[in-house]
């Protein structure tokens, strides 16, 4: 199946595919961006430290809902994109379908299962008896969009497969545009602090699953999520999982290593965890723009892998590359300079500050080369490529940042040596992702180039 929606990764000049691709890609998480922010911000504007602490420790729910949707989103644009590369239309809405029902029906279950279960859920995320009542109140309410969540995480990536990344930027676009807006009614205009903040996150996710599945079931769409489409066999949850799960487990993994932080953190007081979210949020403005350049040019870098072109495939790596060199310094600097007022955005009492503004610039440390770490990661998935996918999952997360964490809290025990881990995991996972690709690079071209292939798609 060929369409013109998909025409641009194959024939567009390559600035232009790239640029194509990446823009709404960008958007998308800088919209992600801001409506996280937004939480935060007009929780802030209660100045009670506490509500932003328990926000703080309710974001690795978060990391743990968006893993589902990196699972089907990651795994199932990775195989759709090889195959509309390869002609094979019907293998891609088998895909979609499947990644579709799967992440119906698994979300719904975590939705019950965090529902009443989340008293003990927050206490184990790093909740303390302070903030314990503010984050089950959050974490209680948003359990309700889990579904949609998964919905929406999932299909803002596959979409992109099919080459309409403006669709996928505008669901998630407007779904945030509804929670930011909804932030400041409810919270302050209605005093309803957390559970304000709970219920408009609700009600974006659900406007960006229905914004999808209208997407999906109409005829501008090349995918489906009919039921009938639905398949499990002729290697597609296999090639999904074999993607999938290491995208997964690298948010598993940043769920578990903000959690250990979170506990670590709280061991010196609840106003340092409050600082340490925001430094994290601050940083996300580079990692979020970042990110957007990796999975905007995946499903392009899929795509030619299936078509088995290597010379646009290589083209597409190098100006991305230049690329993402390019915006990771700015951003870096722009960040760097800027820590103080955009952390005072948030915390107003001066210890938390301090305590925002010191960690918002060692987390930056990391900034210029994170942008190669996400390019080659995102080429790596593009190539569908599981071992190496894994072992860059694994060791980002956990073989590097987990046990960083441990040895720096023994040896040094304080609130700086503590975020120095990562910006140091961040520089040894780059390193690591720029070898693992070259060895995948080499490996599967190799094998295009004499023909014989293993059939990936």
């Amino acid at each position: 199946m060929k369409e013109k929606s998909t025409d641009i990764f194959a024939n567009a000049p390559i600035p232009k595919a790239v640029f194509a691709n990446i823009i709404p890609a960008v958007i998308s998480m800088i919209m992600v961006l801001i409506y996280n922010l937004a939480d935060t911000f007009f929780i802030g504007q209660t100045h009670d430290p506490l509500m932003v602490a328990a926000i703080s420790v309710s974001s690795p729910a978060f990391f743990l809902f968006m893993a589902i949707g990196n699972l089907f989103g990651v795994g199932g644009t990775s195989l759709i994109s090889r195959s509309l590369g390869a002609g094979k239309g019907e293998k891609a809405q088998n895909v979609s379908s499947f990644c579709f029902w799967m992440g119906v029906g698994i979300g719904t279950v975590c939705a019950v299962a965090i529902h009443f279960n989340a008293t003990q859920i927050c206490y184990t995320i790093g909740a303390s008896k302070d903030t314990i009542q503010y984050a089950k109140e959050y974490l209680d309410i948003v359990s309700l969009a889990i579904p949609f969540l998964i919905i929406g995480n999932t299909f803002s990536n596959i979409i992109r497969a099919e080459g309409k990344p403006q669709t996928a930027m505008i669901g998630t676009v407007v779904g945030n545009l509804i929670n930011i807006v909804l932030d400041p009614i409810l919270i302050s205009g209605y005093g309803m602090g957390v559970r304000g903040a709970a219920i408009a996150t609700v009600l974006g996710n659900l406007f960006s699953a229905g914004f999808y599945i209208f997407h999906l079931t109409s005829k501008r769409s090349m995918l489906s999520i009919n039921p009938v489409k639905f398949e499990v066999g002729d290697g597609v949850a296999l090639r999904v999982f074999a993607i999938g799960i290491p995208a997964a487990l690298n948010s598993v993994l940043m769920t578990v290593s903000n959690v250990i932080m979170n506990r670590l953190m709280r061991s010196h007081n609840d106003l340092a965890v409050a600082g340490l979210g925001v430094a994290a949020k601050v940083n996300s403005i580079v990692v979020m723009v970042l990110i957007g350049i990796g999975i905007g040019i995946q499903p392009l870098l899929g795509y030619n892998f299936g078509a088995r072109n290597k010379e646009r495939f290589t083209g597409i790596m190098k100006f991305s590359l230049l690329l993402a060199f390019g915006v990771s310094l700015v951003m870096t600097i722009i960040c760097y300079c800027a820590a103080g007022p955009l952390v005072n955005l948030f915390l107003k009492d001066k210890t938390a500050f301090d305590y925002g503004f010191q960690f918002c610039r060692i987390y930056i440390y990391a900034g210029p080369v994170l942008g190669f770490m996400f390019v080659f990661m995102n080429a790596i998935q593009a190539t569908g490529a599981a071992i190496p996918a894994m072992i860059l999952s694994v060791c980002r997360q956990g073989l590097i940042l987990i046990p960083c964490y441990y040895i720096s809290d023994y040896i040094f025990h304080t609130p700086v040596a503590l975020t120095m881990c990562v910006p140091i995991a961040d520089y040894l996972s780059t390193a690591i992702s720029v070898v693992l690709f070259v060895l995948t690079y080499r490996k599967y071209f190799k094998k295009i180039e004499e023909e014989t292939i293993y059939e990936t798609i």
